[in-house]
């Protein structure tokens, strides 16, 4: 049987050590390169308004490229002339696309993006919200809001997907209405309540080459209330404000910066963010009570 020496026994303790403190290193190296990260290129559905504006707001802010889609043409050039007044340099492209037309985004998808050149996808999708009692309310307005906010998130995310980068991020956008719902407010809470359902499905088919998120948004003033007449929506933003616990309403500042999060936090996927100021803790449970309806 071979022996070995005391010499060789602390030769042998001196060479694992060092493989040891190389292995640490290294690890540390890959770390601090991991949190280096270059910032994302972002494809925002529906980012020439609101919340998708805000999140590609943040995106160039820190150095990344954004791609704006939406089907007004108007809009996603004022959009992207805000960006890069905003930000110096800011690099901003924009598409015109029915979110909705499931064959326009499957082309758009092959035609138009490069594999590998996107890092996150964010949809961000609102349409039109019916609002009055089920039973008064025409099917047709469910099934638009369904086609507007939930099929049209699943078409882009079934066909822009599979283009981005490994490692990259899908960023729904819902809202806190399905699990603490309003009066009123059935098929914008189906619809969110479809799009929570849809992130953690899809977080668990796609990982670990991508993470799946989901921003759950309370009240947030965006353009969506311009219809409204000065008086009465001050009076809503007012009413609401009062209701929360940090008595101000979301800005959509507050949801771009929670989007980016959700896209850049390596760990994080299957979440379901709440940002509603507190929405989803306060007390009221009826009409007379709800500081959203009333407006006198």
């Amino acid at each position: 049987m071979s022996r070995i020496s005391f010499k060789h026994t602390t030769l042998l303790r001196l060479l694992l050590l060092h493989s040891l403190q190389a292995i640490a290193s290294s690890s540390h190296e890959s770390v601090a390169s991991s949190s280096r990260r270059a910032p994302p290129n972002v494809i925002v559905v529906g980012g020439s308004s609101g919340m998708g504006k805000a999140a590609a707001l943040c995106t160039v802010e820190k150095g990344g490229k954004c791609l704006l889609i939406s089907r007004s043409k108007e809009k996603l050039l004022t959009a992207q002339q805000y960006l890069v007044e905003q930000v110096e340099g800011a690099d901003v492209d924009i598409a015109i696309l029915d979110m909705t037309d499931e064959e326009a985004v499957e082309r758009f998808a092959k035609e138009d993006l490069n594999d590998n050149e996107w890092d996150g996808l964010v949809i961000s999708a609102a349409g039109k919200a019916p609002h009055g009692p089920m039973m008064k309310l025409a099917t047709s307005e469910s099934r638009s809001m369904m086609e507007s906010k939930f099929w049209g998130a699943y078409n882009c995310a079934k066909y822009f997907a599979p283009k981005l980068t490994h490692g990259g991020c899908v960023v729904l956008v819902a809202g806190i209405l399905n699990r603490r719902p309003g009066l009123n407010c059935v098929p914008l809470a189906i619809a969110n309540g479809a799009l929570e359902a849809l992130t953690k499905s899809l977080a668990l088919e796609w990982g670990p080459r991508l993470r799946v998120n989901c921003l759950s948004p309370g009240f947030c003033d965006t353009e969506r209330f311009d219809h409204l007449t000065a008086e009465r929506k001050q009076k809503m933003l007012a009413n609401t404000a009062a209701s929360l616990p940090l008595q101000r309403v979301g800005e959509p500042k507050d949801m771009g910066e929670a989007i980016y999060y959700l896209l850049t936090a390596p760990f994080a996927t299957g979440v379901i963010l709440d940002v509603d100021g507190g929405h989803g803790i306060r007390q009221y449970a009826s009409m007379t009570n709800d500081p959203m309806r009333k407006t006198s």
